[in-house]
């Protein structure tokens, strides 16, 4: 949860500005999390409130924490943006867009199977992202997280979605730098954001490796950190800190909840 959000706010000053510059500044004063966080917290929040994990519950609450949280940073896509401010009638619009990838990493962390954790992962996505594509870029992302956390190994989890979702994670980070280019769909995130992660050292590495491909790079940023930080387990405190300073207060009282009625617990490494 925090890795995917702390992934937002460091690319969200580079989504419209790309750089492949690795050792790029990742909290310049004017980064800030986007849509991609206010959407994260809604799916914790739902999955929180509705034991039953309805759409018109997941309603709700992507539409009262929109209200609630207008972006400061990152607006949302045009599909999405009409789907979420009309006023009554929503109906799923068969995106394949990555939004169903960047707002899924709570479920990564909710349940205590793969299934279930896929299960519902389809039911965060099919509210608007009706696409297969749409629908297996989610699951992708939360079942990657699922096995980061259950201690399973990368090859464990590349094998595993190759196998069950088709990517291609066999290409090399070096294939995509210098070459990636902008693309909002799941199917040219996901792969991607999935081998940032794959060829990451720790979490920091991931976001960095992820932020300097380019593209959409907070959606990048924050699919990559919700894997990264559920397999590596550290984040170093000065990048929690960058991000708490920007969280309103109910982001934060929502993740502390997250963490006491769910397996995600943060881990905040501390260096002298």
């Amino acid at each position: 949860m925090l890795g995917a959000i702390i992934g937002d706010i460091a690319g969200s000053t580079y989504e419209f500005h790309n750089t492949n510059d690795y050792n790029c500044n990742l909290f310049p004063k004017e980064s800030n999390y986007t849509d991609d966080t206010v959407m994260t917290i809604a799916v914790a929040s739902w999955l929180l409130k509705d034991p039953e994990h309805t759409h018109k519950v997941l309603e709700e609450e992507m539409v009262r924490f929109a209200n609630e949280y207008p972006c400061p940073k990152g607006g949302y896509g045009g599909g999405f943006r009409r789907w979420l401010f009309r006023t009554e009638g929503r109906k799923p619009y068969n995106s394949w867009g990555n939004g169903s990838a960047m707002r899924v990493s709570a479920v990564g962390w909710f349940f205590d199977t793969l299934e279930e954790t896929e299960r519902v992962a389809e039911i965060s996505a099919s509210i608007t992202h009706n696409h297969p594509e749409g629908i297996k870029g989610a699951q992708a992302t939360a079942a990657a997280i699922f096995l980061a956390r259950t201690g399973h190994s990368k090859e464990d989890i590349r094998d595993y979605i190759e196998q069950r979702f088709g990517y291609d994670l066999h290409k090399t980070y070096a294939d995509w730098h210098g070459k990636y280019g902008w693309d909002e769909s799941c199917q040219g995130t996901v792969p991607q954001a999935i081998i940032c992660f794959l060829e990451s050292e720790d979490y920091e590495d991931a976001i960095r490796k992820a932020v300097a491909l380019g593209g959409d790079s907070d959606t990048l940023a924050c699919i990559t950190g919700g894997i990264a930080e559920a397999f590596h387990g550290l984040i170093l405190a000065e990048m929690a800190d960058e991000a708490f300073e920007r969280l309103p207060e109910g982001f934060q009282t929502l993740l502390k909840e997250f963490e006491k009625r769910s397996f995600y617990k943060s881990r905040i490494a501390f260096v002298d």
